[in-house]
């Protein structure tokens, strides 16, 4: 980074330069008014009943909840073969797929069926989605089973592990609908894109695990989830094989090999993109996105809650938008959620008629079925993607992935939660400051790091903050702006420059500041002046200007070193360098200042 002196030419008036302004005061309801429907109401989703007639909103607010009321009255009987087509071809999918997965929740396989039945069609009246296919997943599965496992034997005693089952998935339907009517939706974004890939892979590990039992057909297998639990019970049962034992492997090998083969048919076909499974409200959206409509999240997730306490009811248990499913559903060219009205009657065709059939269906199967529809679920593409692009992401997700494999799916759950707040925090506690420096023959400023080519202003040291300032970074922005003060005198001294004189702060990325950040600066601007410097502001915003005013702090800087951009700071604290002492403060020098900038 070099220094340069930079000749500013005389602006033909003054009123090329601006005051920053002071927004004008609102009412306290206003304002709280205003930050509450930014925060809840983003898509601002009552737009639609504005110089409405009552009769008009009321049928718009049917509509709102009951989105069947609205694309119902225009559905054609060619969307109906559509979706006659989808509805059959993804029934073929959740039939297996709910017996399996109720399995892997120790519940009987037919609940999996009810599970496929009732909600599908509580889904296909409240839902908003097109293309979202309901039905249970294998990671909601697991959950419930590794949950309820600790509380209720399901072998000892089912009828209480399936009440308890029915009331979890109640409770959790509940929670969903509060989520939904409180606007409360956003809180799934605090989940990040790492530690999602993270904890599903290991949801998938632990998934794939589990059915070793059915697989190699042992008879007491652990009821922990983790790796080493697994491991052990596998190991230690190798003598108990049934007839021969000098022939387990044998016997064994047949299902595996059987398994192995499935899986690398899956492979070669690429059928493992239609095995990711994530949270139904990003599936929904996905889909919306490829055929250009709107979903609204919280919309879906009152649908959701409502399914579940609705299927909880009729002896369901949880349930949601699996992506298998949806991008069956989807690709078999789906038109509306009728092609779940269409999977709920084939699924209710068989329970009827064909129930009795599954009796038979081997245990390996279903182990089979479950891991193949897993291994889509360990995105190794994507893991290895975030080690390229971002190193701290890809620790966030193996310590997500690691958590649940080693510990168990709560650990997980509770590691990959815990890891996306802390990074969140992090963001917020240690924001970016960066030094800037002016790029040859302009009036621009950028990061010296990112363009080494930016000069450096004798006498002036620009910092940039780029995150809005709060109780919880203040006090690592006070010492951090000294130590750039430091680092920056120790510099000077060592190359013989000119001496440090004007601290400017780029409070461009700033967009909000509490009383905790106002007297940070307060103290900052006291360790500026004891060391004979001056501090000057570039480009507050409004709500920024708007407490600055209010706390007084613009009384105690001077408005006058306030500037609408690092270029016009800059121009005024290099024209005083050069023509006033140090320090100068009065109205009329910024006005010459001003005067001076292009």
């Amino acid at each position: 980074m070099g220094n340069v002196d930079l000749v500013y030419p005389t602006a033909p008036t003054v009123e090329c330069a601006h005051r920053v302004a002071i927004p004008p005061s609102q009412p306290f309801f206003s304002s709280l008014k205003s930050s509450l429907k930014e925060t809840f109401f983003p898509d601002d989703p009552l737009r639609q009943f504005k110089n409405q007639p009552v009769s008009r909103r009321l049928v718009l607010g049917l509509q709102y909840f009951m989105p069947i009321l609205e694309w119902a009255p225009r559905y054609t009987f060619d969307f109906f073969k559509s979706d006659l087509v989808s509805g059959i071809t993804i029934a073929s999918l959740a039939i297996p797929q709910g017996i399996s997965y109720a399995k892997l929740a120790n519940l009987p396989p037919i609940l999996g069926l009810y599970s496929s039945f009732v909600p599908p069609l509580v889904y296909a009246m409240m839902g908003s989605s097109r293309d979202l296919a309901v039905g249970t997943v294998a990671v909601a599965s697991l959950l419930m089973a590794s949950m309820l496992g600790k509380e209720v034997s399901a072998i000892e005693n089912p009828k209480l592990y399936m009440h308890l089952a029915f009331t979890a998935t109640f409770f959790a339907g509940v929670f969903q609908a509060a989520l939904g009517f409180l606007r409360l939706g956003f809180i799934v974004d605090f989940l990040s894109h790492a530690t999602i890939v993270g904890f599903m892979a290991g949801a998938a590990t632990v998934v794939c695990l589990q059915q070793l039992k059915g697989i190699l057909g042992l008879q007491h297998f652990t009821t922990g989830t983790d790796l080493v639990s697994v491991m052990r019970s596998v190991f230690t049962q190798t003598h108990q094989s049934k007839r021969r034992p000098k022939f387990f492997w044998i016997s064994a090998a047949a299902p595996l090999t059987s398994v192995i083969l499935g899986s690398l048919l899956v492979y070669l076909t690429h059928a493992e993109k239609h095995g990711v499974q994530v949270e139904g409200i990003a599936v929904g959206r996905s889909f919306a996105m490829f055929k250009n409509y709107h979903i609204d999240g919280n919309k879906e997730m009152i649908a959701f809650g409502m399914m579940n306490i609705a299927g909880s009811c009729t002896s369901c248990y949880l349930t949601t938008g699996p992506f298998s499913r949806s991008a069956v559903n989807y690709n078999a060219g789906c038109k509306t959620a009728v092609s779940n009205m269409v999977m709920a009657m084939a699924v209710m065709i068989t329970l009827l008629f064909l129930t009795p059939l599954f009796h038979y269906t081997p245990l390996v199967v279903l182990s089979s079925i479950i891991i193949s529809a897993m291994l889509g679920l360990i995105d190794y593409e994507a893991a290895l993607h975030l080690w390229q692009v971002d190193k701290i992401d890809f620790c966030v997700c193996m310590g997500a992935y690691l958590g649940v494999v080693f510990g168990s799916v709560e650990i997980g759950l509770v590691i990959a939660v815990a890891i996306s707040i802390l990074r969140v925090l992090l963001f917020v506690a240690r924001p970016r400051t960066s030094v800037l420096g002016n790029i040859p023959n302009s009036m621009i400023y950028r990061n010296v790091d990112q363009y080494p080519d930016a000069n450096s202003i004798p006498g002036i040291l620009i910092l940039q903050i780029d995150a809005p300032i709060y109780f919880a970074n203040s006090g690592y922005l006070r010492e951090r702006i000294s130590r750039w003060i430091d680092d920056e005198e120790d510099r000077l001294k060592q190359s013989g420059e000119s001496s440090l004189q004007y601290i400017i702060l780029d409070f461009s990325a700033v967009g909000s500041i509490d009383t905790s950040g106002i007297s940070m600066l307060e103290e900052v601007k006291k360790i500026v002046d004891r060391r004979g410097l001056k501090l000057v502001l570039a480009n507050p915003g409004s709500v920024v200007m708007k407490k600055l005013d209010r706390s007084k702090f613009i009384d105690l800087i001077g408005q006058e070193w306030i500037y609408l951009t690092v270029g016009e700071a800059v121009g005024a604290c290099n024209f005083m360098l050069h023509t006033c002492k140090p320090g100068a403060t009065n109205v009329d020098v910024d006005a010459h200042a001003r005067e001076n900038i292009v």
